[in-house]
């Protein structure tokens, strides 16, 4: 017996769909996310911790440090600017443009709370590093051990 399967037009968008997210959820260096219906750049980060200290870097090649505002808020650190195109040849003609121009922002939640007012952050080769001193709260103390007092010289065991 043959079955008839209605075939919808539209239903092999919703497979194209899911592969283009996959595209873009795996691209390795930048990748576009939409925040509020705008397209904005996503970058990779790293984040560690030792026990003084949070680091975060963010690959951001191509962008200017004076391009870059980090800010730290309710524990998390959003590092967001924006990376302008070079003037642009009307002459040419290009056969692939894969270059992204435009805003970029991340908000990371960070693993501790930090003293913000502290941080540092320095740029070289492409690879933004921002320090973020750990709250002296959540640091871990050091209880330094002392000897007991020794029993009285008189030789006494410790019974009475």
């Amino acid at each position: 017996m043959t079955q008839v399967v209605r075939w919808d037009p539209f239903g092999e968008f919703g497979s194209l769909r899911r592969a283009m997210d996959r595209l873009l959820d795996e691209w390795p260096t930048s990748r576009a996310v939409r925040n509020g219906g705008e397209m904005e750049l996503a970058f990779p980060v790293d984040i560690s911790d030792n026990d003084s200290s949070v680091s975060v870097k963010a690959v951001l090649p191509g962008i200017k440090p004076e391009d870059v505002e980090i800010t730290v808020s309710e524990g998390v650190l959003t590092i967001r600017g924006e990376s302008r195109e070079e003037k642009k040849d009307e002459g040419e003609n290009y056969y692939r443009r894969e270059i992204r121009y435009g805003s970029f922002s991340r908000s990371v939640p960070l693993p501790t709370r930090v003293d913000q007012e502290k941080a540092e952050a320095t740029f070289a080769d492409g690879i933004l590093t921002v320090a973020l001193p750990k709250a002296e709260d959540v640091r871990p103390k050091q209880i330094k051990v002392k000897a007991a007092p020794e029993l009285a010289a008189t030789g006494s065991n410790g019974s009475n």
